[in-house]
C-alpha cells in the first residue's frame, strides 16, 4: 500500500513509491499498480493522472464520481501546482532556465517520447537548480504542461538526463542509481466540494 499523506470522503493523497504502474498495464504480470492497492482500502478510489511507473511521488485520487470529474477538470485546464525534484547528469552552467521543445511519440520505440518541431505537441519546462551533486546538479522542476516523460526528455534536451533513467539517461548515468531519481514533491488544487486550496509535499528519498 503507498502511504496515504492525507484523505476524506472526497479524494486520497498518495505517496507512489518508485517503479510501480499508476494504473493497470497489458497482461497478468502488470496488474499492481497505485489503483489497485488504493482500493484495497478505498474500493472507490478513480485515478485522477498518472506518474511514471518509474517516477516516485505525489497522487491524488478522487472517491466518487463527481469529485474525480472536478479534479480531472483541474488537471486538464493546468490549474494545479506540481514541482519535482531530480538530479541530473552532469553539471548545470546555468541557475534557472526552460525547455518547450515540441514533444511527441517516437511510435517505432513506444512509449519513448521525442522531440519533433513539426508533429510534436507543446511542452514546457521551468527549471531551477538547487545545488551541485557529486555526479550532477540536484534541480526543481516545474511542469507547465504535463506530456508524457516531459521532464525525463526537457532534461535529456538539455545535456543532462536524469541520473537512473533507463529510457533516456547513458549507461554510465544510469548505472550511478538502482532507481530514476525523479520524485513528485509538491501537489497544489482546489478542493474539488469546498473550493479550497490545498497543498500537499512528500519527502524526496534520494
Amino acid at each position: 500500500m503507498p502511504e496515504i499523506i492525507f484523505s476524506d470522503d472526497q479524494l486520497v493523497i498518495v505517496n507512489k513509491p518508485a517503479d510501480l504502474l499508476s494504473v493497470p498495464g497489458r497482461g497478468e504480470d502488470k496488474q499492481d499498480c497505485v489503483w489497485r492497492r488504493v482500493q484495497q482500502s478505498f474500493p472507490t478510489a478513480r485515478i485522477v493522472h498518472r506518474l511514471d511507473y518509474a517516477t516516485s511521488g505525489l497522487m491524488v485520487l478522487a472517491l466518487n464520481a463527481d469529485s474525480h470529474r472536478r479534479l480531472s477538470t483541474e488537471f486538464q485546464e493546468r490549474r494545479t501546482q506540481k514541482s519535482y525534484q531530480a538530479i541530473v547528469y552532469g553539471t548545470l552552467k546555468e541557475e534557472t532556465g526552460e525547455v518547450t521543445e515540441p514533444l511527441r511519440c517516437d511510435w517505432d520505440n513506444r512509449p519513448l517520447q521525442i522531440v519533433d518541431y513539426e508533429y510534436g505537441k507543446n511542452a514546457h519546462t521551468r527549471w531551477k537548480k538547487l545545488r551541485d551533486e557529486p555526479n550532477g546538479s540536484r534541480v526543481q522542476l516545474t511542469p507547465i504542461t504535463g506530456r508524457s516523460h516531459q521532464l525525463r526528455v526537457h532534461m535529456q534536451f538539455l545535456g543532462h538526463p536524469i541520473i537512473g533513467d533507463r529510457f533516456y539517461a547513458p549507461d554510465d548515468a544510469q548505472a550511478l542509481s538502482h532507481r530514476l531519481l525523479l520524485h513528485a514533491e509538491q501537489l497544489g488544487f482546489n478542493h474539488p466540494v469546498s473550493g479550497d486550496w490545498q497543498d500537499f509535499t512528500a519527502p524526496v528519498p534520494f
